[in-house]
């Protein structure tokens, strides 16, 4: 199949290209010559991204701790460095060192390294600040679900390849804290893609060590060079279908507290990433938007529900079954106590989206880590199922075609689990006049909605597919993939397209005019490659939101 051509908007231009030295000697050294045993190990990376300055990282494994000198300059060979100073890499942190940078300019592309007492060097990154007053445009590459085990981060490298975003945005799912052998099982992982530990992470040390793991890849090593990352943690930095005081994917009896296991995976996240230590906060692209990141995992979500146990009330009657969904349905479902982010998060992003709107910006957008729309199994996902599909799967599906009869979504793990918490934060955007744009990641697959509350239009959503990890085309292998994408669209009203194949990424662009999503699919995940298989642009009109699927 022929590769697809980017689209003109999403054009890299040969200044862009100079700017981000991908030609340029500097950056143009493969990343993995830094890792050694002792020394650079990682390369490096930046993130938290502002209009003066941003967080450097790097990792240096030296005998004691040691204070590395960090510069950062206009040019690749630091004839102009702007600003400069040191940082301790300690095993206290696991040897990464974090620098915050203030002092640049605005809306300008920078290159920096860190220098060891020695004299060596790390490689050198490049890294943007964020922009003031008016802007046209605004790209972000949205990524997430990243499991290694299963295939190449394919997705990383063209976006590597591309070189025109100002930023990357990951939803989370940066890795996985399963064994090897759990997901994905022997059979589907793809030799050549280990990981460590080969337990799964529990302590402190487990989580360093499977950071370090996946920062062994060099595309991923080669994003972090590249590019300044916002990063939003979804469950699986800690353990799966987490939730604040606990998650499904942690047993207190074996593995101990919940609370030092969830602490332990917070400071292993904040050694090994360029994130801030806030557990939600608000970027500003000059006139243009607002970026609110958000945590809906670990601070204070409720324990979501779970449908199976809700259908066993019936005793295995069908006619009490079906009467105990309708019953939870209208009763504990709605609940207004149940949230996602708490209520002194709730009320920092309703008066951020005000103040936002006041202020002229065009665009209110929400980086964070599960679908908001309204997801219905499909009737007829069902038919076709064999003796063949393995039981716990078969339950699955009917159970879902039995709560779509009653109304009840499939997944109550993402904002469908909460309608209450849902109901707020989409009333929040309609009071403030918001031009809402939700970035969700989670699904392992391609979505673009159009949000309603209370008979209202509220915004739109760009749900993006994964970067490695298995989507529907894994589990319901009797459907293709072309038809549960329709049957899906025609099931839930707020859903306009669908796409359950591939893997891949979003190219998301802002102007004053319109946001886009350019959903790019990879061609495979199980060799090394960088084609696509297609692409599907999608936009809204500011003000309008509605999509122009096209």
């Amino acid at each position: 199949m022929t590769e697809p051509k980017p689209s003109s908007a999403f054009a890299l231009s040969r200044r862009s290209l100079f700017q981000l030295g991908i030609v340029g000697g500097a950056l143009a050294a493969a990343p993995l010559a830094a890792q050694s045993a002792k020394g650079f190990t990682h390369g490096v990376a930046s993130g938290e991204p502002g209009p003066s300055g941003a967080l450097l990282w790097t990792r240096y494994v030296g005998g004691q701790e040691t204070d590395l000198q960090w510069e950062v300059a206009r040019d690749d060979g630091f004839g102009q460095v702007v600003a400069s100073g040191t940082v301790a890499a300690s095993p206290d942190r696991d040897w990464c060192a974090k620098a915050a940078v203030t002092g640049l300019e605005p809306d300008s592309w920078y290159y920096y390294r860190f220098i060891a007492p020695d004299g060596a060097m790390s490689c050198t990154g490049s890294t943007r600040t964020l922009p003031v007053g008016k802007v046209e445009t605004f790209r972000m590459a949205v990524v997430g679900c990243s499991n290694k085990a299963f295939g190449w981060f394919n997705a990383y490298a063209h976006i590597a390849e591309q070189g025109d975003f100002d930023v990357v945005l990951h939803t989370g799912d940066y890795f996985y804290e399963y064994p090897i052998g759990t997901y994905p099982s022997p059979e589907q992982a793809l030799a050549g893609r280990a990981i460590a530990p080969d337990h799964e992470t529990i302590a402190l040390a487990d989580y360093r060590e499977r950071f370090a793991s996946y920062h062994s890849d060099p595309d991923l090593q080669r994003l972090h060079q590249l590019y300044p990352m916002i990063h939003v943690s979804d469950d699986h930095e800690a353990a799966n279908d987490s939730y604040a005081l606990g998650a499904e994917n942690h047993d207190p009896a074996t593995e101990g507290s919940w609370d030092v296991r969830k602490r332990a995976a917070q400071q292993a996240r904040s050694e090994w990433l360029p994130v801030s230590d806030e557990p939600w906060a608000a970027y500003e692209i000059g006139d243009l938007a607002t970026l609110f990141r958000l945590e809906t995992r670990l601070t204070a979500r409720t324990k979501p529900f779970d449908l199976g146990d809700i259908a066993k009330r019936g005793g295995g009657d069908p006619a009490k079954t079906l009467a105990a969904l309708e019953a939870f349905r209208d009763g504990e479902w709605r609940d207004s106590s149940r949230t996602l982010m708490g209520e002194v998060q709730e009320g920092w992003l309703a008066d951020g989206l005000k103040t936002s709107r006041r202020s002229g910006k065009t665009w209110q957008v929400l980086l964070q880590q599960v679908i908001m729309a309204s997801l219905r199994s499909s009737p007829g996902l069902a038919e076709g199922m064999t003796d063949a599909v393995p039981g716990y799967l078969r339950k699955r599906i009917t159970a879902g075609a039995l709560n779509g009869k009653v109304g009840l979504p499939f997944n109550m793990d993402a904002w469908d689990g909460y309608p209450a918490a849902r109901e707020r934060l989409l009333r929040s955007a309609q009071e403030a006049d918001a031009n809402l744009v939700v970035l969700a990641g989670d699904s392992h697959n391609a979505w673009a909605s159009e949000l309603d509350n209370a008979g209202a239009a509220a915004g739109i959503e760009f749900a993006g597919h994964s970067v490695c990890s298995p989507g529907f085309e894994g589990y319901l292998s009797w459907v293709p993939p072309e038809s549960l994408a329709r049957q899906s669209v025609e099931t839930n009203p707020q859903l306009k397209w669908a796409e359950t194949a591939h893997r891949g990424y979003m190219a998301v662009e802002l102007t004053p005019a319109r946001a886009t999503s350019e959903y790019r699919f990879l061609e495979t995940i199980r060799s090394r490659t960088t084609r696509l298989a297609s692409a599907k642009r999608i936009s809204s009109v500011a003000g309008s939101q509605k999509l122009d699927i096209g």
